[in-house]
C-alpha cells in the first residue's frame, strides 16, 4: 500500500479551506511528513495520520510556511513521553532540536539519497528558489516478478522461487536457469515533491517518468512575471513540466490565498496535461 494524503495545500498563508503545506506519504508500516507548516498536527487528528506513526519528518526549505509546525509536534510527542525515534532532515539551525527532544534523530538536509530502506529510498534534489531548497523523491525499489509458465516449464516451485531470486540460477535436471529467463522486473513506484521551486528543465528530469507530481502551483498565469520574481511556479508552468517528465498523475499545490475558486483554472492545467488534480486538504491519493 502506498499512499500520500494532502494534510495542508495552500501556499504563504492559510485560508479557512487550506491549512499550511503538508503531505503525508504511508507506503506499508511506514509513514513520514513532506514539510510540516503551522497546524499540520491539527491536520493530522483531521485526516487520520497517528502521531505516533511518523517515522521521518523531511523539511524541503527553510521558509516558515513550510516547518512552522514542526515544533508544535515535537512538543505533543514530548508530553505523550513517546520512546519512537524519529528521524527529521532539516537545516543545520534546526540541530538543537534533538538535544531539546531526545527521541528526535537530526540530519541535515543535503542532496542525494537521505534514507535508505530495503523496499525504498528517499533522495532530495536541489531546485531554484531560496537556498537549501529541495525537490523530494519517494522511489520503491524494482521488485522481481515471475513468468508463470516459463517458471513452471523450467520445473520452479515452492521455496525453489526464493532460492533462484538469492543467487540469480538454479541448476535443474542438469540444466542451469537464470533468474532472467523465468522473471521480469517490475518499477518501483515513484513519487515526486517539488517543494516550492522556479520551472526548470531539472526539474522535468528529477519528475522523469514519476507515478505521481506532487508540484507547487503558487500563481496564475496572468501572473507570471511576479511567480518569475519570487522564484515559483504557475499552474499552467507546472501542467508543462508534468507533460515534459512524463508522468502519470500530477497533483497541484501550494495555491496563492489570493485564489478563493481554482475551478476557472483547472481547463487551463489539463487542456497541457489531462491527468491533473488541484489538491485539497484532506485529499487521499493512492497509488497502485
Amino acid at each position: 500500500m502506498l499512499k500520500v494524503i494532502f494534510l495542508g495545500t495552500s501556499g504563504s498563508a492559510p485560508t479557512i479551506e487550506r491549512g499550511m503545506p503538508a503531505i503525508a506519504i504511508k507506503y506499508e508500516g511506514d509513514t513520514f511528513l513532506f514539510d510540516c507548516g503551522e497546524g499540520t498536527q491539527r491536520q493530522m487528528m483531521r485526516f487520520g495520520v497517528g502521531y505516533g506513526s511518523i517515522d521521518a519528518i523531511f523539511i524541503s526549505h527553510p521558509h516558515v510556511d513550510h516547518y512552522l509546525g514542526l515544533f508544535g509536534l515535537l512538543e505533543t510527542l514530548n508530553l505523550s513521553h513517546t520512546q519512537k525515534k524519529l528521524d527529521i532532515y532539516g537545516f543545520k539551525n534546526f540541530a538543537w532540536i534533538s538535544e531539546k527532544y531526545p527521541f528526535v534523530n537530526f540530519h541535515n538536509m543535503k542532496k542525494g539519497q537521505l534514507l535508505k530502506k530495503s523496499e525504498y529510498t528517499i533522495s532530495a534534489f536541489p531546485v531554484k528558489h531560496c537556498k537549501g531548497s529541495y525537490a523530494l523523491v519517494f522511489q520503491e525499489n524494482e521488485k522481481i516478478k515471475f513468468h508463470e509458465e516459463k517458471a513452471e516449464a523450467a520445473g520452479i516451485r515452492g521455496r525453489l522461487f526464493r532460492e533462484i531470486e538469492e543467487k540469480g540460477f538454479l541448476h535443474i535436471n542438469n540444466k542451469k536457469i537464470t533468474l532472467e529467463e523465468v522473471s521480469w522486473k517490475k518499477p518501483g513506484r515513484k513519487i515526486v515533491y517539488s517543494g516550492d521551486t522556479l520551472p526548470t528543465s531539472d526539474m522535468v528530469e528529477i519528475a522523469k517518468n514519476a507515478d505521481l507530481l506532487i508540484h507547487e502551483a503558487t500563481f496564475a498565469q496572468d501572473k507570471e512575471k511576479e511567480a518569475a520574481e519570487r522564484f515559483h511556479t504557475t499552474i499552467k508552468q507546472a501542467a508543462e513540466i508534468a507533460k515534459k517528465a512524463g508522468v502519470k498523475q500530477l497533483a497541484l499545490m501550494h495555491f496563492s490565498p489570493r485564489y478563493a475558486n481554482l475551478d476557472q483554472f483547472k481547463d487551463e492545467a489539463r487542456e497541457i496535461f489531462q491527468n491533473t488534480v488541484f489538491a485539497y486538504d484532506g485529499l487521499t491519493i493512492e497509488i497502485k
